[in-house]
């Protein structure tokens, strides 16, 4: 399990292991199935795209160029792709992104998989959505470092094939090229990245989907409290909470308040928004700051900050072997490489 917590949460934590802490009573596939869908849900086929960004095939096709395209950055050499590696469940396996001049962030890359799921985007959520996310990196200094939109249009806009395709994807706009126009087609695209898994396949019915020690920690990771902040559609993303309820983070930076930077907000101090368990076992390094890197430990971690308790090894055998059902399978075609289009003569030159 990554990171999470809320103050306000600790009594549903408890209440959640109170009301399921069956010891030694081994509970039928009917039973859990019915515990499981009290806090899980099915992944639906496709994200459900906002009203004023429907998905279309257009959108799609021309969100996929841009998300490998690295002519987004002022170097011409980091894509979104570069930090979110779809090969790789949607992170890059370090710590901290390598950005632009290798510069590095102040925090993990979270998967983009199934990311529109999710409450807000960020780990402190200042974005309230896949389009406003898809704005940041592109512009960020220590990432991609356009230093404007404007530079980023007049890139595409050199770019004849681009200009044909935004007509496509946009074809009730004047001038389709816009910066809002890049954000909306990689969120369309993005909306695309959803990854069933064996678990889904249980919470549909089938529930020889999962082996016995996969139900055994799917149990355990009810009856422990996990799923109280780690549950709906994506197994987690659907609200912010403080990481280190009971014991302090170990490896917390004091200087990272989390949610706080956006709101201000003295409850907000070190409150992140609660990741996805989606894919946890590929997704490694661990939690806000990637400094963990093994999930066993991840696991423990969560076990005592949040909720209290010190797991048994067994215990964390079990549990690590549910978050591996949730590992699912990337859509093949997000994973096919795009032919990007020529740049031309007109074409801004990358700056390094």
């Amino acid at each position: 399990m990554k990171k999470l917590a809320i103050a306000g949460l600790v009594s549903t934590a408890i209440v959640g292991v109170a009301s399921f802490s069956i010891a030694g009573q081994k509970i039928n596939d009917k039973d859990l199935l019915n515990q499981a869908r009290n806090y899980f849900q099915p992944l639906p086929k496709q994200i459900p795209a906002p009203s004023d960004n429907p998905t279309t095939k257009e959108k799609i096709e021309l969100g996929k160029k841009l998300y490998y395209d690295p002519r987004l950055s002022l170097s011409g050499v980091i894509s979104c792709n570069t930090c979110h590696n779809l090969a790789t469940y949607g992170v890059d396996g370090v710590e901290t992104s390598l950005g632009h001049k290798f510069q590095t962030g102040g925090k993990n890359a979270p998967t983009v998989l199934n990311a529109g799921f999710h409450i807000a985007q960020f780990w402190d959520g200042r974005a309230k959505n896949l389009e406003e996310q898809a704005k940041g990196p592109i512009l960020n200094p220590v990432e991609m470092s356009m230093p404007n939109p404007e530079i980023v249009i007049a890139r595409l806009k050199s770019i004849d094939a681009y200009v044909a395709e935004f007509k496509k994807a946009f074809p009730q706009d004047k001038d389709p090229v816009t910066y809002d126009n890049v954000a909306k087609a990689i969120a369309a695209f993005e909306r695309t990245l959803v990854t069933p898994s064996r678990f889904d396949e249980f919470l549909k019915g089938n529930t020889k989907a999962l082996t016995e020690k996969e139900k055994e920690g799917l149990k355990l990771f009810i009856e422990k409290g996990c799923a109280s902040c780690h549950n709906g559609v994506a197994v987690g993303g659907g609200m912010f909470q403080k990481f280190g309820i009971v014991k302090p983070y170990p490896y917390q930076d004091p200087k990272d308040l989390g949610r706080y930077n956006v709101t201000k907000n003295e409850a907000d101090k070190y409150v992140y928004k609660v990741p996805s368990l989606r894919n946890i076992t590929r997704t490694y390094p661990y939690f806000h700051d990637g400094k963990v890197w093994d999930i066993r430990e991840a696991v423990k971690i969560m076990g005592e900050t949040q909720l209290g308790i010190n797991l048994t090894e067994e215990e964390v055998d079990k549990i690590v072997a549910f978050l591996d059902s949730l590992t699912g399978k990337i859509p093949e075609d997000a994973l096919k490489l795009p032919v990007l289009p020529p740049s031309s003569p007109k074409t801004p030159k990358p700056q390094i």
